[in-house]
């Protein structure tokens, strides 16, 4: 199974504009997530899709392949669905161009995840929630079955919680998806769906039209993406703590 990583990276972020070459300890944004997107035992070859040749320029300083795509793509998945259109590759997975901190041996969980479960269209991941991030609508909650698929996501806190002694797990979505390729094809040609422009995630148009996300579960990582400027230095102390700044 050929497996091929791509990093939608858009330059006009709204709560953050030129946040995927912002430096994050000296280091632009981007080329972190390439560098951890390399680390993959999974992965054949890691990608750039953007639209702006800022990026595209940047990209060569670090040897990253970049494929131009449409500046009017209303989504990274929709970019993403682009660059994948003509790539030999049976599963694409869309890495965020906004998670400096991303590990090889997460992105290997995600496809794993998608290998282990044959009704599977696609997969994700998710970890233990931090505390503070529970009430925080930047970090996504998400109900997980007892079958390991992803019954529901919210920028809430999900489950609410009636009974205090029946606390449940609380789990954090990690922006990161393994698709199989003609899905996501497919999932680019969906009608968005009323949840999905509720909540602004882009994943609910799946299991609002009846397909089925497969949630591999990571222990020991934690998602740290950067939304706006000021989770900047949260991600730098992180790599400071781990060695890596």
């Amino acid at each position: 199974m050929a497996v091929l990583g791509v990093i939608p990276a858009r330059y006009a972020s709204t709560r953050f504009p030129g946040k995927v070459l912002h430096p994050i300890a000296g280091v632009p944004m981007l080329q972190r997530v390439v560098e951890g997107a390399r680390e993959s035992k999974q992965l054949s070859d890691v990608w750039v899709a953007t639209d702006d040749e800022r990026v595209a320029a940047a990209c060569a300083d670090f040897d990253a392949p970049v494929v131009l795509t449409r500046p009017d793509h209303p989504t990274g998945t929709d970019r993403l669905a682009e660059a994948a259109a003509d790539a030999e590759a049976d599963v694409i997975v869309n890495i965020q161009g906004d998670e400096p901190l991303i590990r090889g041996f997460v992105i290997d969980a995600a496809v794993e995840a998608l290998q282990s479960d044959a009704d599977a269209v696609m997969s994700t991941l998710v970890h233990p929630a931090e505390p503070e991030a529970l009430d925080d609508p930047n970090r996504v909650k998400v109900v997980l079955g007892a079958r390991g698929h992803a019954l529901w996501f919210s920028r809430s806190r999900i489950p609410a919680l009636r009974d205090p002694a029946a606390a449940p797990d609380y789990w954090q979505h990690v922006g990161l998806y393994a698709y199989r390729r003609p899905f996501l094809l497919e999932y680019v040609a969906l009608p968005p769906t009323p949840a999905e422009r509720a909540e602004q995630l882009e994943q609910l148009r799946a299991l609002e039209h009846g397909y089925r996300i497969r949630a591999g579960v990571i222990e020991d990582w934690q998602s740290t993406p950067v939304d706006v400027p000021g989770d900047v230095a949260l991600v730098e102390a992180r790599l400071a703590a781990e060695g890596r700044a």
